[in-house]
């Protein structure tokens, strides 16, 4: 490159750079300027409005006084209409209503009561091995002396039955009447007798051990002398 080339070079450089500077002058002067009076203009606005304060508030007022207390007057009276009465009432008709028969309700029957249960059957009685027997003769307990004051008195005469319970020793543990004389006191005088007077072998069981037993009396008489 030519040495007149190299200059010409750096002076449109230099020239390029002053432009430059000339231009960015303009624009902060312009810009400046604008700011400037955009600023004025807003002033000056503010300036000119005016600003009104808002009247004051009215002031409180009182609250009305309460109305007087008025007094209750009374209601009229008003007198009740006149009762007229009818000379020619009508008559009163009463509706009877039928009362009816009362139900007849059945009374239940009860049933019958169960029958009483039968009593228990007595035990059968032991076997018996060996009967009982009287040890001496039945008519010697009884003699014309023993007769009862009483039915001798009353001409009372009769024969006598009785059954006599004999216990394992032998005696007359109890005596019953099983055909009556028709006297009480020959009746009561053979039975007492019997139980003093008569001995008896007890009845045995097939062991040998002595058991209680009956022994009938056919017949006891009594008989007054002539």
């Amino acid at each position: 490159m030519a040495y007149a080339d190299q200059k010409m070079s750096g002076g449109k450089i230099v020239a390029i750079v002053i432009v430059a500077l000339i231009h960015a002058a303009l624009g902060y002067a312009f810009v400046t300027g604008l700011a400037y009076q955009y600023v004025k203009k807003a002033q000056e606005k503010l300036n000119t409005f005016d600003v009104e304060e808002p009247p004051p508030p009215p002031p409180d007022e009182p609250p009305p006084p309460p109305p007087p207390d008025q007094q209750m007057q009374p209601p009229p009276v008003v007198s009740p209409p006149p009762i007229v009465r009818n000379p020619n009432p009508p008559p009163v008709t009463i509706n009877t209503v039928p009362t009816p028969p009362p139900v007849y309700i059945p009374t239940p029957i009860a049933a019958p009561p169960a029958p009483p249960a039968p009593p228990p059957a007595p035990p059968a009685p032991p076997r018996v091995a060996v009967k009982v027997s009287p040890r001496s003769n039945p008519g010697n307990w009884f003699s014309n002396d023993d007769y009862p004051p009483a039915a001798r008195r009353a001409e009372a005469q009769g024969r006598v039955s009785v059954a006599l319970t004999i216990d394992t020793n032998g005696r007359v543990s109890d005596c019953r009447v099983t055909s009556s004389s028709g006297n009480q006191d020959l009746d009561n005088a053979t039975c007492s007798l019997a139980k003093r007077r008569g001995r008896f072998s007890p009845a045995k069981d097939p062991n040998g051990n002595a058991i209680e037993s009956t022994y009938p009396l056919p017949g006891v008489r009594w008989k007054l002398e002539n």
